[in-house]
């Protein structure tokens, strides 16, 4: 973590799961700005940032709402005097098959959690960012990489993240900011089950396997030395570095690997 010392970093989703782990993990000598809804939650991560060595500032924030994101920067600027970086984690999940959706107006919801909101935050950050050659990041999935059955919804909103950063990123070679990619795989934090059925509403089930998912403090260390490094991107799993490479040569075998990755009793089309 050398290169990342004193800085000010803003984390969104940072209540719990990834979020919570990536603040607590990078405290040490750094300005934590943490963002979500629940504010009281958000503040008793805050106390464990403080206890390993970090700054820290919690804002209540619905990346829903573009005027709450605004205001997440400014807060953010205002208790730190700037923002060397940005992670853009909050996002939500949806488990159904899509001629099952009753409500299409999850799309829009999941447009504007996991893409909307970095594009808010980022925008409004910008300035910030090029003046101290900062890194943006962006919390995807591997389904932002390859499509997943009973998952158009959250495919629909990863690609099209995935799709902004690669773009943002081009946009500004040569001005000392880098955009940094994440794909994780299925991990073990409740992101999935408190993910929408086909109704809008909470699923409460994953529907796809988990047996040898990535624990969250994997994910978080994964995460922390991309960072570092400020790649490009990182895909998680030796499986799904490989299933990518693979991908353009054996376009169908790599379907079937995904919908073989749908639970049994929760994934089937039968229970969506």
């Amino acid at each position: 973590m050398a290169n990342i010392q004193n800085k000010v970093i803003v984390i969104t989703g940072a209540s719990e799961g990834i979020g919570a782990a990536l603040a607590i993990q990078l405290a040490p000598g750094n300005k934590l700005v943490l963002a979500a809804r629940r504010l009281e939650k958000l503040q008793e991560v805050g106390k464990q940032v403080e206890a390993a060595g970090g700054q820290v500032h919690c804002v209540a924030c619905d990346v829903m709402e573009q005027d709450q994101c605004e205001n997440l920067v400014e807060e953010s600027v205002k208790a730190f005097g700037g923002i060397d970086m940005i992670v853009n984690n909050a996002g939500v999940s949806m488990h159904a098959w899509f001629e099952d959706i009753t409500d299409l107006g999850t799309f829009e919801r999941l447009f504007r959690v996991n893409v909307m909101s970095m594009v808010w935050i980022t925008h409004k950050a910008l300035p910030h960012i090029k003046k101290s050659k900062g890194l943006i990041v962006g919390v995807s999935s591997l389904a932002g990489k390859t499509g997943v059955p009973a998952r158009t919804t959250y495919c629909t909103s990863k690609f099209a993240m995935s799709g902004f950063m690669e773009a943002l990123r081009i946009e500004l070679m040569g001005t000392g900011v880098d955009v940094c990619a994440i794909f994780p795989g299925v991990v073990d934090t409740e992101i999935r089950r408190n993910g929408l059925n086909p109704n809008g509403q909470r699923a409460g089930v994953s529907g796809l396997r988990e047996k040898g998912a990535m624990t969250v403090e994997q994910c978080v260390n994964e995460i922390v030395d991309a960072m570092a490094e400020r790649k490009r991107e990182w895909v998680m799993t030796a499986k799904g570095r490989l299933g990518l490479k693979l991908k353009p040569f054996v376009p169908a075998v790599i379907d079937k690997m995904a919908k073989d990755a749908l639970d049994d009793e929760h994934g089937g089309k039968q229970s969506a």
